[in-house]
């Protein structure tokens, strides 16, 4: 009887053991929102890294990137259900401290993506160095300009960490560099939607009739602005440089009603994400910041290979239907 008790206790522990070798490793991948494309290709890129690592990815983020509440409760509901990691980019750099927190407090790692969160703990941080972006926006449109004349800069949404870094670099680049440019507006916030930068930049374009050029740090800010001028006769005429990239401003950019657009590489960002989350995972050490590349496209440059690759990734080779 002794003997069947000591076999059996064997067995047991060899089925336990198996049990914890063959359970999948699961990342959970929290975008700011769902639909738009830069989201879309970040999901892409992680999906490439958990298809090499042989891991899974479960995707999930807000309908809206001003729902702060929705985004608190997929981190928390992923804590509930024990993920093995989390890759996050947080709606808002106060609002997600105290969720990553719990997950740190469950032995849950935390990767930041795209913008920046308070407090510590979270083992990496993986973004364009946004404050950088917008320096390089400031160059480009003074360089429009010819040294001298009038801009405008929209804000996109307080809380927001990555456009905020844009905002500011735009605003240094052009105090440290461009003694012929005069700032006239710098602290209009226009709202996470294109309705809301519509409304807001023809508020600015009544107000300020003699622009000569405008940045906006992000898509909807950038999309927004576009149909602002285009109400007022000026799409076109009045430099617009913005960030990020959708087909629509792509078409705008063929036609030169936008002048040049900030791109990052979203793909990079959700590869290079997933990946630092299975690094930390298997013991591997990780810096504690990575920088992702950006590019600035132009009519000129639009069409190129090398950028065409950045900007229309093959989201179907990854997403499938999902895409």
């Amino acid at each position: 009887m002794l003997k069947w008790f000591c076999v059996l206790g064997f067995m047991s522990s060899l089925w336990l053991l198996s049990c914890s070798k063959s359970k999948e490793i699961e990342i959970a991948l929290i975008p700011k929102g769902s639909d738009i494309l830069f989201w879309k290709t970040v999901h892409a890129g992680g999906e490439k890294a958990a298809q090499e690592l042989g891991v899974k990815v479960i995707w999930q983020g807000p309908q809206k990137e001003s729902d702060r509440e929705q985004q608190i409760n997929i981190v928390q509901n992923f804590i509930s259900r024990g993920v093995s990691a989390i890759v996050l980019a947080p709606l808002d750099e106060n609002a997600l401290v105290r969720p990553v927190k719990s997950a740190l407090k469950r032995k849950i790692p935390v990767v930041i993506i795209d913008s920046g969160l308070k407090g510590e703990g979270y083992s990496s941080f993986v973004a364009t160095n946004n404050f950088a972006g917008g320096q390089l926006a400031a160059q480009k449109l003074t360089e429009m300009l010819g040294g001298k004349g009038k801009v405008i800069l929209m804000r996109f949404n307080e809380g927001s960490n990555s456009t905020h870094n844009r905002e500011e670099g735009f605003l240094d680049w052009l105090k440290e560099n461009a003694k012929g440019i005069k700032v006239l507006s710098s602290d209009q916030y226009a709202g996470v939607t294109i309705e809301l930068a519509l409304k807001t930049g023809q508020n600015l374009l009544n107000k300020y009739s003699d622009v000569d050029g405008i940045f906006c740090p992000n898509e909807s800010t950038t999309f927004g602005m576009l149909r602002a001028l285009k109400t007022v006769g000026k799409a076109g005429k009045v430099k617009l440089v913005g960030f990020d990239y959708t087909d629509p401003i792509a078409e705008a950019i063929r036609n030169r009603e936008i002048h040049g657009v900030i791109v990052q590489d979203p793909f990079a960002i959700g590869y290079t994400g997933v990946k630092t989350a299975v690094n930390v995972l298997n013991g591997v050490a990780v810096p504690e910041r990575v920088e992702t590349n950006v590019i600035f496209v132009t009519p000129e440059n639009i069409a190129d290979p090398d950028i065409v690759e950045i900007t229309s990734p093959n989201l179907e080779r990854w997403l499938g239907a999902n895409k």
